[in-house]
């Protein structure tokens, strides 16, 4: 059985009896959960923060599944199960249309669950280890090393380095602001007085230069934070 230690899993789920058993289940495992019981509340947690994987109910108060999936579908691509008592074919058309990864109909047990996840994130993975296309730079993300390769060469970026990047690669051209990263990367809360991310960034952008990159800039926003911007070639 692969492990994923600290992948992210938002669990959007009213049954608190299920929520409370899935929670259990996946912290076991090493994930990293965060519990919804309703539409409206998952909707926003699933795009504002980042999550590796969502496990979305159908039936919810406020807002149902599809619906959450469709709005989401709109402004992220992070992988998301539905999960359902609705099980016959039109439903999990209906879910496979709206952007599901993956449908499993209730009742399930967490081992099917288990592998769903895994499979999802193994694909995922080595997605990612593929080279992006970054203006006139193709860059390798290596999730396994925590690294980027240009060429035949490594930067040598440190994990929470690999972090920050992959998640500016996340979001190409969108101003992410300090407290964001602060929260999203280094975990924990933002004060003016720490430096500590102006550090990073500036070893990132000192070790992609020395790798020779090409058209990808870090660049700093003044008064509102970093984006990644890319430059066409």
């Amino acid at each position: 059985m692969m492990c994923f230690p600290n992948r992210r899993i938002l669990v959007i789920e009213d049954d608190p009896l299920l929520g409370v058993h899935l929670n259990e289940h996946l912290e076991r495992r090493g994930f990293v959960v965060t519990l919804c019981s309703d539409g409206h509340s998952g909707l926003e947690l699933a795009s504002e923060c980042d999550f590796d994987l969502i496990l979305l109910d159908i039936l919810l108060p406020g807002l149902n599944g599809l619906e959450v999936l469709a709005r989401l579908r709109q402004r992220r691509h992070v992988p998301v199960i539905l999960i359902s008592a609705l099980g016959d074919e039109q439903d999990r058309i209906t879910g496979f249309s709206r952007g599901a990864d993956d449908y499993l109909p209730k009742p399930f047990s967490m081992g099917e669950l288990q592998v769903r996840i895994e499979a999802i994130l193994r694909r995922v993975a080595y997605e990612r280890r593929q080279p992006v296309h970054w203006g006139g730079s193709a860059l390798l993300l290596d999730e396994v090393r925590c690294d980027v390769r240009h060429g035949d060469g490594w930067a040598g970026l440190t994990l929470t380095e690999y972090r920050l990047l992959e998640t500016f690669a996340r979001h190409p051209g969108e101003v992410l602001s300090k407290p964001f990263l602060y929260q999203q990367v280094l975990r924990r809360g933002y004060s003016q007085y720490d430096r500590s991310l102006d550090m990073h960034i500036s070893n990132i952008r000192r070790k992609l230069a020395g790798l020779g990159v090409q058209g990808v800039r870090l660049e700093t926003v003044w008064g509102k934070g970093y984006l990644l911007e890319l430059q066409v070639a």
